[in-house]
């Protein structure tokens, strides 16, 4: 009996989020896109019902199935220093990525690995969970914690933040279709 290749390939990506991405849009766009064409597609979107005119505006994560939001932000006001980031609303909104765990989804899209995963916490359990069930996660991933996500995923897949990037890796993960 031979050598067996005991490296598993990931079907996980994320988008780079640089200052001059809107991986928010990208994420929105896929899940629209892949929505429409019948791919059952679940997870959450990072939204800002303010905009994002202030580093104060409030935080929604949106559930791309119900639409329920989960505010994840707190109004810490404009002249606080510290993170606004609420652990609660991510908690509450894990439940989302352990219902897609449940449903085994075409795809399954995580806001992106940020500040709370990059420090073990946020969504990192709903992920290895997704990630070792083989479900295909996109997520988006900026450049300060992408050495964090590489080693929690192992060197998964990042794209560069444009369409045709993530077309390339939707259809090899996904199939022709997607």
């Amino acid at each position: 009996m031979g050598e067996q290749d005991s490296a598993v390939t990931l079907r996980a990506a994320a988008i780079e989020a640089g200052d001059s991405s809107d991986a928010d849009a990208l994420l929105a766009n896929v899940a629209a896109r892949l929505q429409h064409q019948g791919w059952r597609v679940r997870g959450l979107l990072m939204t800002y019902p303010d905009g994002r005119q202030t580093c104060a505006a409030p935080m929604v994560l949106v559930d791309l199935q119900t639409q329920q939001p989960y505010l994840v932000s707190q109004a810490l006001g404009s002249g606080s220093n510290g993170c606004r980031v609420d652990p609660q609303g991510f908690a509450r909104a894990s439940e989302v990525l352990r219902q897609a765990l449940e449903e085994a989804p075409d795809l399954v899209i995580c806001n992106r690995f940020g500040g709370l995963e990059a420090a073990g916490g946020g969504f990192c359990q709903e992920l290895l969970a997704l990630l070792s069930s083989d479900l295909p996660v996109l997520t988006a991933v900026s450049p300060r914690y992408r050495e964090a996500r590489d080693a929690f995923t192992g060197g998964a897949t990042v794209l560069p933040a444009r369409d045709d990037a993530i077309a390339a890796w939707l259809e090899q993960t996904l199939g022709e279709r997607a």
